[in-house]
């Protein structure tokens, strides 16, 4: 089905593989450079275009557009406000599909709502009310155009199918963009995806996705890149189904993606009124691409992701015929992810020699679209979903999906078959809707499928789990009333309906201020929307503490800070900061509270070691070798260690929490993804590398490292850091750490302690 090509690879035509430059001058009798091949890459053309440092090597991007959910807008607009925002510069939208839904919240999910709509119209934004898109369908239907770049505050920002390179990172970068400053980032390596063949009857979009996910995931092959796709398969799908593909490249952890365009693109852009937005695009006669993933499509199958994560791919067949064996292949993965907090099997779900689930959900930006719904509703047509355990939900992308779905029948044969249609809404997607029961399994078209994302809660010995397929198979699965069934097993007929797009609907619900400010409104502030704590600059000396160890192969977002009801709290920062790593380590916040005693001890002009007993043995210890360093030269915090941490969202809330609880630094073999890195950088943790083995470190949970001359080290750019670990017995270890590729501004963020710091001077 997939193949990855070992090298880097030109593309002639758009449409001809070459292996190498002989290949090349072969076909094309022509001699070109790997390096100026490079630049006819779409990818390339695109990030020239919004360069602004001059240096192609050195990027300094400024986005056309941005876009936020509520889950985000706040954090990212205090955070302006507090460095000095006036007005949104460009296009800001605001989306409102992440509402908490938590009983305990009271008003605060309304609250932050009200927030939002007053800040659009006092900075000049738009305002999506709540239930209308989910975040990434109104940047397709109302924002894209053929080479823009949009900048979101969630990871799933993604539209290159659109012609449109958008990527997704924390909000930190998003304030710099409202603040009239640039997104640094060396220039990326860019890697085709080249489709060839076409889709066979009851294969959609999340199957193509998944397969790509699994070869790509584990080895890191497209990790922090471009996906650009190309080849003659492209036009062989709609743009539903390209936009279906392209939503879930987050999970190969790209940077972004680019696909080519062409009439069906240019289709798009009519029925969405918007015809001028359309730009052909399509790579050089001659472009050099870093990698080459080549996907037959007519060899896909329907898929499955089953727990604990995207890349965890099998074929349904092979699912259904190897169902013992997999099943227990999952529960010794799940062992891993799930350290052992609750009993998990999944050999209660084999009935009959068939594997039963209890719940089907088609939703968000990756399901939720128009032909995935009718598709979902052309199988399940004539058929019932049965009166057990087993439930079917479909949350439609957008309202005007939802519209169009109601007048062409769809909706009503869901809904005589079982269904449940509801609005808009990511819920099901980041565990604040439709949670299963304890020990269910669930099969949905979502993005994500991470331990506790459905919404179950470890530490209270809940456990659920969610496997991701296409809508096509989740439905022919419904038509079996919860028996696991690839679509390709349905006998549909598949009517193809024409979607007709009725923008009066935002016209008269959506606020626009057409870019426009009001000063003179006044912000609505909810109780719980709190401003952000005083962050001290980067000391001296650092003394950390290791407050958490992790030595999963990856660490998730999700992990670092929960989703679901936690979300209430998202305008708090010292409230969410609570529920940090709260499923992965209980026992973190405590920790990291007893630390900042220590730092809260010194900024208030008190000895720390009043306040924290531990450190007179610790810093004896240091004063033996550093004498020097006490008072007035030494901060205190903590840190914690994971293998390769970040993988999942954008939202910066996983590094700002631990911030906010006195955390100075992570400490990693690596980092899953740039956009964690970043967030690190921008709320002033250093991102610290050691390539000690997690199995063989100098340092364990609750030892201290000291980190002599930091300050001076930042400044001076140093790539690898001296530091000490101060271990039981007080026994004293030389370690190194590095902090990687930084650019001077990210440098200067750490010196200061966070952006906000940065931008105030």
């Amino acid at each position: 089905m997939v193949k990855l090509y070992d090298k880097g690879v030109y593309l002639l035509n758009g449409t001809e593989i070459a292996e190498d430059m002989q290949e090349v001058r072969a076909k094309t009798g022509k001699e070109v450079s790997q390096a100026e091949a490079a630049k006819e890459t779409m990818a390339y053309r695109i990030l020239a275009d919004h360069n602004t440092s001059g240096d192609m090597e050195r990027l300094q991007i400024k986005f056309d557009k941005l876009t936020s959910h509520d889950i985000t807008f706040v954090g990212i607009i205090q955070t302006a406000r507090a460095s000095g925002l006036e007005k949104f510069p460009i296009p800001y939208v605001l989306t409102n599909c992440h509402n908490s839904l938590c009983a305990v919240g009271g008003t605060i999910n309304e609250d932050d709502h009200m927030f939002g709509l007053t800040c659009a119209k006092k900075y000049g934004g738009v305002y999506v009310p709540p239930h209308q898109a989910v975040i990434h369908q109104y940047a397709r239907e109302m924002l894209a155009g053929g080479g823009k770049m949009i900048l979101g505050s969630d990871s799933h920002t993604r539209y290159g199918a659109l012609g449109t390179m958008a990527m997704g990172e924390g909000g930190p970068e998003l304030v710099k963009q409202l603040l009239n400053k640039t997104y640094d980032i060396k220039m990326p390596g860019v890697v085709a995806v080249y489709l060839d063949g076409e889709p066979i009857k009851g294969v959609g979009p999340q199957d193509v996705a998944l397969a790509i996910i699994g070869a790509t995931f584990g080895n890191g092959y497209v990790n922090n890149k471009v996906m650009e796709f190309v080849g003659p398969g492209v036009e062989k799908l709609s743009a539903d189904f390209r936009i279906g593909i392209d939503v879930m490249t987050t999970e190969t952890t790209c940077l972004s993606s680019i696909w080519k365009t062409d009439e069906t693109i240019r289709e798009f852009y009519e029925i969405h009124g918007r015809e001028e937005d359309y730009k052909e695009l399509k790579p050089g006669d001659t472009a050099y691409y870093d990698g080459m993933v080549y996907v037959n499509l007519s060899d896909i199958r329907p898929m499955i992701a089953m727990p604990f994560h995207p890349s965890n791919v099998y074929t349904i067949d092979e699912v259904n015929a190897n169902l013992g064996d997999v099943l227990h292949d999952v529960e010794e993965k799940a062992k891993v992810s799930l350290d052992g907090a609750v009993d998990y099997t999944l050999q209660d779900k084999i009935v009959d020699g068939r594997l039963y689930v209890e719940q089907g959900i088609i939703a968000g930006c990756a399901g939720g679209g128009f032909e995935n719904i009718c598709a979902a509703a052309d199988i399940i047509r004539g058929r019932y979903i049965g009166a057990d355990e087993f439930t079917f939900s479909v949350y439609p992308a957008s309202t005007p999906i939802y519209m169009e779905l109601v007048k062409n029948g769809a909706a009503a044969d869901l809904m005589q078959a079982g269904t449940i249609v509801k609005t808009a809404f990511c819920g099901p997607c980041f565990g604040a809707g439709d949670t299963p029961a304890n020990n269910a399994f669930s099969i949905r078209h979502s993005t994500r499928n991470f331990p506790n994302r459905e919404g179950s809660k470890l530490q209270s010995g809940q456990i659920a789990s969610v496997a991701l397929m296409d809508a096509r198979s989740i439905a022919a699965t419904a038509a079996n009333k919860g028996f696991l069934t690839p679509a390709t097993d349905i006998d549909a007929e598949y009517k193809g309906r024409k979607y007709y797009f009725d923008r009066k609907i935002y016209a008269n619900r959506v606020f626009d201020s057409k870019g426009e400010a009001d000063p003179s409104v006044e912000i609505k502030f909810g109780p719980n929307i709190k401003d952000w704590p005083k962050m001290a600059a980067l000391p001296e000396n650092l003394l950390l503490k290791v407050v958490s160890e992790i030595h999963d192969p990856v660490t998730t977002t999700d992990e670092l800070i929960p989703s679901g009801e936690t979300s209430s709290y998202r305008s708090n920062p010292l409230g969410l900061a609570e529920f940090a790593l709260s499923r992965k380590d209980p026992a973190y916040v405590g920790r990291a509270k007893e630390v900042q005693k220590a730092q809260k001890a010194i900024e208030a002009g008190q000895c720390p070691l009043e306040v924290l007993e531990e450190l007179k043995p610790v810093m004896v210890k240091i004063h033996e070798t550093y004498p020097e360093v006490g008072s007035g030269n030494l901060g205190i915090g903590s840190t914690i260690f994971a293998v390769k941490p970040g993988d999942g969202s954008a939202r910066e809330q996983a590094a700002s929490c631990q911030k906010v609880l006195g955390g100075w630094a992570n400490i990693a073999n690596e980092y899953a993804t740039k956009r964690y890195r970043s967030n690190l950088i921008n709320w002033g943790m250093l991102p610290f590398i050691t390539e000690e083995g997690h199995e063989s470190l100098s340092f364990r949970n609750g030892d201290y490292i000291f980190v002599p001359d930091i300050r001076k080290a930042v400044e001076e750019k140093c790539s690898e850091i001296r530091a000490y670990a101060v271990g039981a017995g007080n026994d004293w270890k030389e370690i190194h750490l590095k902090t990687g590729d930084m650019t001077d501004a990210e440098r200067e963020i750490i010196l200061k302690g966070c952006l906000i710091n940065y931008y105030r001077g």
